[in-house]
């Protein structure tokens, strides 16, 4: 297990950051593995737990588009996508900005996933648990302090 340092999420800025990942990312579902990568991107935003954005050539899994998107006021247009690995059938458990805001460029066409959808999410070793709320896709590993918004009553800070 690679240890993380400890973050406090109230420091993450706003406008968001976009970072590289220099740990593995691993993803198992539907009892498979089905990223394994060390070549993601983070987006850092105030109260928000990291969301992880990864390669698309590094998902062995299947994606099937899955009707309307959303729209983020730092990254633009969001395209969702239902993702099947093994016995699992995930619905609108991905989404990717396929041509995203000048400065969240990088992450053009990279996927992230809803810690929530999936049976095991891992940085570095360390399993992370989803952002609270249905609405935020923010991955929380036990290194973040502070307040994670998506909770009731943290939905619009």
């Amino acid at each position: 297990m690679t240890d993380l340092a400890e973050e406090d999420v109230q420091s993450y800025p706003r406008p968001p950051a976009l970072e590289p990942v220099p740990q593995r990312i691993e993803i198992t579902l539907g009892g498979e593995l089905i990223v394994s990568t060390t070549a993601a991107y983070r987006v850092l935003e105030t109260h928000h737990a990291p969301t992880y954005y990864i390669p698309p050539d590094a998902v062995a899994a299947a994606l099937t588009p899955a009707g309307h998107g959303s729209h983020c006021e730092w990254k633009g247009a969001a395209r969702y996508f239902d993702v099947q690995a093994g016995t699992a059938n995930t619905p609108r458990a991905a989404w990717t900005y396929q041509t995203p805001t000048t400065g969240f460029a990088a992450i053009a066409g990279y996927l992230a996933l809803y810690v929530h959808l999936m049976d095991r999410c891992t940085v570095g070793g360390t399993q992370a648990s989803p952002q609270p709320g249905a609405f935020y896709g923010g991955w929380v590993t036990p290194n973040l302090t502070g307040i994670v918004k998506g909770a009731p009553g943290t939905l619009h800070w």
